[in-house]
């Protein structure tokens, strides 16, 4: 009766009002979005392919469509998929409109792929530069736990286990110095750079760290920005601290990481991340967001004349981890950082052994408890927030010490310095098909035990 009731109801209906109930067609997208995919199209062909070529592995456009340019942002995605691309030996372009230049990333050596302005006409500027060290190995063994167990986790991040439709390229675990586990998805491999995302973060906090260790840096003084100078800005208070603790207090473009202005837009750090407000006195509220950790960086770029990011790197043996910078130079170590599973665990061995290489101090004496510490605001949710870091002192069955660098898309490496343990997931997890990497850190830990 319900259904014969509706039916006449329709037929009664006028035309009018039959057509106001028809939803609207969709507004072409605009030229500024149309940029946007391109420049993420052009960017993230450009350092998959080029980086992987100079850590001496091989990438193809197939692979990189199916993993990196599959689930990104909606608005992005299907713009993405059609956008004709070409490759050259030093440079990645991107039709978007028929009136403007491609949108072009370009390829230096030692700083990665740059995504150029939107109209940059310019030709490629560098050439490929040769292969670095060659890897070092890490010493292999068996694990001290169950095997089996084992086994059957890192199989299971492989499957679905922890997130169905997620996407696991690479674990590898790292326990005592030696790798107990290793596996990678298909088109991956051991010299594979991947987009590390907000795992960068961490990174620059180590970077800030071994700034700080040589003397050149105080992490708890004002953060040394030109621009909040002035007399009278009430910026100029924050510290470098602050920022790395996103605790800052300024307004960002959105809530948490998106910054596509930056990363994809041709704009310039120098240009965008130091313009933006106090909306809240520093030190008072967590927020995340991209601004901070760029201007933590930005605030300690004069002491990369003489210590670049990449000297760090390779001192640490991370000869396939490249961290990019904007056009005009800055570098961007909020997220634009491609490095591969294993100098990822490179990198979190260094905090196993606080911050000591081969018997030399990297880092500052009890850097690694600094960053580890849940000083000032929290964020809510599963974990806590250190200086760059997150914490896992909400976990049950994961040891209060333990930190890790967490990545959009799936990156994660978890440190667990009581343990000897590093674990290190790489992703290309679709939009909306997260993986439980707090979920798979408990069983790969409890194998270990």
């Amino acid at each position: 009766m319900r259904t014969l009731i509706l039916a006449a109801a329709l037929i009664a209906a006028s035309p009018s009002a039959a057509f106001a109930q028809t939803p609207a067609a969709p507004a072409p997208p605009s030229a500024s979005v149309r940029a946007m995919a391109a420049g993420y199209k052009a960017l993230t062909v450009c350092s998959a392919l080029k980086t992987a070529e100079a850590a001496g592995g091989m990438r193809t456009l197939e692979s990189i469509e199916a993993n990196e340019l599959t689930g990104i942002y909606p608005e992005l995605d299907p713009l993405v998929r059609e956008m004709p691309v070409e490759v050259f030996p030093a440079r990645v372009s991107v039709a978007w409109d028929d009136a403007m230049p491609p949108r072009s990333a370009v390829w230096r050596p030692g700083r990665g792929c740059t995504i150029m302005p939107v109209g940059w006409t310019g030709e490629q500027i560098a050439t490929l530069p040769p292969r670095g060290p060659s890897d070092q190995a890490f010493v292999r063994g068996d694990t001290t736990g169950n095997a089996a167990l084992l086994n059957e986790a890192v199989e299971g991040a492989f499957v679905g286990r922890y997130g169905e439709g997620s996407n696991t390229t690479a674990v590898l675990v790292l326990q005592n110095d030696r790798v107990v586990a290793e596996e990678y998805g298909e088109g991956f491999g051991p010299d594979t750079p991947q987009r590390t995302w907000s795992v960068a973060k961490s990174l620059a906090g180590t970077v800030i760290g071994a700034a700080v260790q040589r003397g050149g840096v105080d992490v708890n003084a004002p953060a040394a920005i030109t621009d909040w100078s002035r007399a009278g800005d009430p910026r100029a208070a924050i510290t470098l601290d602050q920022l790395m603790r996103m605790s800052s207090g300024l307004t960002s473009d959105t809530a948490g990481n998106r910054t596509d202005a930056l990363y994809f837009g041709g704009v310039g750090v120098d240009e965008q991340a130091t313009t933006w407000p106090l909306i809240a006195m520093p030190g008072t509220r967590f927020r995340y967001a991209n601004n901070d950790i760029l201007l933590a960086v930005f605030a300690i770029a004069p002491t990369f004349a003489d210590h670049p990011p990449a000297e760090l790197f390779q001192r640490l043996g991370m000869y396939d981890t490249f961290a990019e910078t904007d056009w005009r130079g800055n570098y961007m170590l909020s997220s634009q950082v491609w490095s591969t599973a294993r100098d990822l665990a490179r990198f979190g061995r260094l905090y196993l052994n606080d911050g000591v290489v081969d018997g030399e101090r990297i880092l500052p004496a009890g850097w690694r408890d600094h960053v580890s510490r849940p000083s000032g605001p929290q964020p809510g949710g599963a974990q806590g927030y250190g200086a760059t870091f997150w914490l896992f002192n909400k976990s049950e069955g994961i040891p209060a010490d333990a930190i890790s660098a967490n990545g959009n898309r799936g990156q994660y490496v978890v440190i667990v310095p009581s343990r000897g343990i590093v674990i290190v997931r790489r992703g290309e997890d679709p939009a909306g098909k997260p993986f439980d990497f707090i979920a798979f850190t408990r069983d790969t830990l409890a194998a270990l035990d």
